[in-house]
């Protein structure tokens, strides 16, 4: 399975990538439409959807929806995830991904997610798909057999005004950079020669299978990372920005958590 996912300003929209791709025949196992918000409230869908649609995604949240109210999107999950604050997900995978995220997703949803073809599943990309959430904006998550059928699905999101999940983490990364730069400086170190390691050390603690763990408790995970930064950059001195790197992140993630009550 290969993860095609697109981050969106408007809800209407990715509600609406989301519809597309239910009938283009993928399952809700396979695509997650994950919308900021309080399942208390409705979703701010824009006035050209159809009148009460956010009401109907509220009043379904915990629920099997199948497709009450015209959406058409599965299941609806309401959740509080750890530095995020409250999400709500439509589809088995967007439950999935709330699972992953260390969310309470409840016993009826995890028995569904039994049946869930969840491989493939964006791990590593999460905390984009958090971090656009956090922003207020909305994300939808397919996944496609292979290559060639993943390109139908970036046409649709590029055309919907999707920006791709490169360009998220990018902007992600210049939000945190200065700071970043600002205290790696300060030991002494060259962040211009050393940053796309440090960024690299960064993201990995950010991954779901990483969060909260000290750097030496995954030491063995980070091995492949730093072998593959060795090969393509001979010579240069690799782990130690990395690692510095790693624990900034594990402090990032930490300080998300503890500005949302109950994470």
């Amino acid at each position: 399975m290969k993860a095609v996912a697109g981050v969106f300003t408007s809800a209407s929209d990715a509600y609406r990538v989301a519809r597309e791709l239910r009938a283009m025949g993928l399952d809700e196992s396979r695509v997650a439409l994950l919308l900021p918000g309080d399942a208390n409230r409705s979703v701010p869908i824009s006035s050209g959807e159809q009148p009460g649609v956010g009401k109907v995604i509220a009043g379904t949240v915990g629920a099997a929806a199948g497709a009450a109210g015209g959406l058409e999107l599965g299941m609806v999950v309401s959740a509080l995830i750890p530095g995020i604050g409250p999400v709500m997900v439509a589809g088995f995978l967007g439950a999935a991904l709330l699972g992953v995220a260390g969310a309470s997703v409840g016993a009826a949803v995890g028995d569904a997610l039994e049946n869930a073809a969840t491989e493939g599943l964006p791990e590593d990309e999460l905390f984009v798909y958090e971090d656009a959430v956090r922003q207020g904006r909305s994300v939808v998550v397919a996944l496609a057999e292979d290559e060639n059928s993943a390109k139908p699905i970036r046409a649709l999101m590029s055309r919907q005004g999707a920006e791709t999940v490169d360009a998220a983490r990018d902007k992600w990364w210049i939000g945190v950079r200065d700071a970043e730069k600002e205290h790696y400086t300060a030991s002494g170190k060259d962040f211009r020669r050393d940053e796309v390691f440090y960024r690299l050390g960064f993201q990995a603690a950010l991954r779901a299978r990483t969060r909260g763990k000290e750097y030496d408790q995954v030491l063995n995970e980070m091995t492949e990372d730093l072998e593959e930064l060795q090969q393509r950059f001979p010579g240069a001195e690799v782990e130690e920005p990395f690692e510095r790197g790693y624990e900034r992140g594990r402090t990032y993630y930490e300080s998300l958590r503890s500005e949302i009550p109950g994470s």
